[in-house]
């Protein structure tokens, strides 16, 4: 019963796999990619399989965010207001080292 009970407004993550598993994919996908440009045969399918493995481990770890912030309630709103700021100045870096070009 004390474990559920919280004492601040913020999401402190569980242990996931997602990561884990993300970066077999993409390191699978980045070995075949090499694979089939230097023409090794059968670098096609596990090209296809590192996408596919990627996106459905994209697909997973989306469905555990969403299942945390809307069923389990664990975004109130000092970590949505965190989330939106974090995007924001994200965005404003990104047009920053774009304007940077010009």
């Amino acid at each position: 019963m004390l474990k559920s009970v919280q004492a601040h407004p913020y999401h402190l993550v569980e242990p996931s796999p997602w990561p884990l598993l993300a970066a077999l994919a993409l390191l699978t996908t980045t070995l075949s990619g090499v694979m089939t440009f230097h023409g090794y045969s059968n670098g096609t399918i596990l090209l296809g399989l590192g996408i596919l493995s990627t996106l459905f481990t994209m697909f997973l770890w989306f469905i555990s965010v969403i299942r945390e912030s809307t069923f389990q309630g664990s975004h109130s709103f000092a970590v949505q207001k965190g989330l939106t700021l974090g995007f924001l100045l994200f965005l404003t870096s990104e047009i920053m080292f774009f304007a940077s070009f010009f």
